[in-house]
């Protein structure tokens, strides 16, 4: 049976007011049409806030208009208008084409042409809806803009801290890394407490009709999952040809183009080798792929560019000493035990155990402790990774700053 969303509902702890934000204010959510930023339109508005519903319409939909899975696809608009109509809140469709296309999509064409993949979830969070919709939010009056992200946010006297999200497989704090202490001060993320599966419960007994969508699983701009078609696309010519080198020196056959390569990779080489081979290294100044054995990928020492600190202090005082964190540099895997040492506004991580394929473009996000609830202190982009191996040169410096 539907719930009344008309009153709001008892103080039930399934999901805690928000924190600073007055019964009766304004709260913007930004709806993507997914079950996540359903789930929190329809709670706020339940517990009495004056809810308004945005979706973003952030590129040229094509493709992906009618493909399940997709996030910020033409369907997701017609879903988060479904569900604002169904709750009873007001709901706008922003166009962000041409924002979105200056601040994420041509940054991150660029960075894959340099041999360097970046990550562009993170590039969204920090210059298009932590910044362009969060002033949206405070033209519309707003107190507060809430999301679906999964992540702990706690709002303290000494300001925001951000925590890891009590569900471990849907935690989105390494996407979050960016997010200054300004902007985090405004967000709140009602879900960061709630397992996944509690969510689609929610819905379903809140009776939205996209309890039972799947979740994205692309980058909303690339239809397929293919980064190369979608660089071909918008900058026909942009891929060169080159050599495939081995790290010895060894020209091993020519490549159609470095952005058919990431740092790491070991299949669909185009190359016959007596040995296993892995992408070490892409020279964007050369147009070479470099290859080599696998121990050729690991490294420990890497160094961030553009740090945003979200730790206890200024991001300066790390220079004292050595300060022990745990480092993840890859979403998908959990941090590792690790020391900081900052100069300015640069920052060197020296991880204990290593990884192996770490490239420029990347993030590493830095933790308190490696407790599933630890505190986010904060992130960089990798600049450049020193491998261990003594016959690998430094990979894919990118000492000079690309635009994220």
């Amino acid at each position: 049976m539907p719930v009344d969303l008309s009153t709001p509902g008892p103080e039930s702890g399934i999901a805690p007011r928000l924190a600073g934000v007055p019964m009766g204010a304004r709260v913007v959510v930004a709806m993507s049409g997914g079950v996540d930023s359903s789930v929190v339109a329809a709670l706020l508005k339940r517990q009495g806030y004056d809810v308004v519903g945005i979706t973003l319409q952030l590129y040229d939909h094509g493709a992906a208009t009618g493909r399940r899975g997709a996030c910020c696809a033409g369907q997701d608009i017609a879903d988060a208008r479904r569900v604002a109509d169904g709750i009873g809140i007001p709901h706008y469709v922003f166009d962000y084409e041409a924002r979105f296309r200056e601040s994420v999509i041509q940054p991150f064409m660029a960075s894959y042409l340099a041999g360097a993949p970046p990550i562009p979830c993170v590039a969204c969070n920090q210059s298009v809806k932590f910044h362009d919709l969060l002033d949206t939010a405070r033209d519309l009056g707003a107190a507060a803009l809430a999301t679906g992200h999964y992540a702990d946010l706690r709002h303290t006297p000494d300001g925001p801290e951000l925590y890891r999200a009590a569900d471990a497989e849907r935690d989105q704090s390494y996407f979050l890394f960016a997010t200054t202490r300004e902007q985090l001060s405004f967000l709140r993320f009602p879900l960061g407490h709630l397992p996944k599966a509690e969510v689609r419960r929610l819905a379903a007994s809140l009776d939205l009709p996209v309890a039972e969508k799947p979740d994205s699983q692309d980058i909303c701009f690339v239809p397929q999952g293919r980064y190369t078609d979608v660089i071909e696309r918008l900058r026909p010519g942009a891929a060169e040809p080159g050599d495939i080198v081995h790290v010895d020196g060894r020209k091993l056959g020519r490549h159609a183009g470095i952005l058919h390569f990431t740092v790491g990779q070991r299949r669909g080489l185009g190359i016959a080798s007596g040995e296993a081979l892995y992408v070490v290294r892409l020279n964007a100044h050369t147009q070479q792929v470099v290859v080599g054995p696998r121990d050729c990928l690991l490294t420990r020492q890497i160094v961030l560019r553009n740090v945003n600190w979200l730790g206890p202090g200024l991001l300066g005082e790390t220079a004292v000493g050595v300060r022990e964190v745990h480092a993840r540099v890859r979403s998908t895997q959990p941090p590792q035990p690790a020391t900081v040492s900052a100069d300015g506004c640069a920052m060197t991580v020296t991880l204990r155990d290593g990884e192996h394929g770490i490239a420029a473009g990347q993030a590493c996000v830095l933790y308190a402790d490696g407790s599933q609830r630890a505190r986010v202190l904060g992130g960089g982009y990798i600049a450049s990774a020193v491998p261990d191996h003594p016959t690998v040169t430094r990979t894919n410096d990118l000492t000079t700053p690309l635009s994220q």
